[in-house]
């Protein structure tokens, strides 16, 4: 009972930690590096690495997407956000773990009625039956 009631606090403490993340987005920030084209450009110089480029990569419908960033606060605003959606990925995670360890350790209802059981058996039935006729 300890172990639950620990658990308990530490997964109330999970969401207040989720809640308290603010604005996030998926994705990471880089950066990288390119060269304008121009042929009196620094860029075009030997050994130059090039003009920086700040990017945002995402996913949408599975493909990555990549937008240019400004540096400044744009660029910083976005590099928290998406430090922030790592930190919620995280918690995400650890929140899982903590709700699978208190059902294994919640106690599995004992029924001893033989009606109330039967009408449990026919409703699990009923349950199971609706899921494979969706497909």
């Amino acid at each position: 009972m300890k172990e639950i009631k620990r658990l308990e606090k530490k997964r109330k403490a999970l969401y207040e930690k989720i809640a308290a993340l603010g604005d996030f987005r998926p994705g990471t920030v880089s950066q990288s590096y390119r060269r304008c084209g121009k042929k009196n450009c620094v860029c075009a110089r030997e050994g130059h690495p090039g003009h920086v480029q700040y990017l945002w990569t995402f996913k949408v419908q599975g493909k990555s997407v990549s937008r240019t960033l400004h540096p400044g606060p744009e660029l910083w605003k976005f590099m928290e956000e998406t430090d922030r959606y790592r930190e919620f990925k995280r918690l995400c995670k650890e929140l899982i773990e903590v709700n699978e360890q208190l059902c294994d350790l919640r106690p599995v209802p004992v029924i001893t009625d033989e009606q109330e059981l039967d009408n449990l058996k026919k409703k699990l039935r009923e349950r199971f039956r609706r899921r494979s006729r969706k497909k």
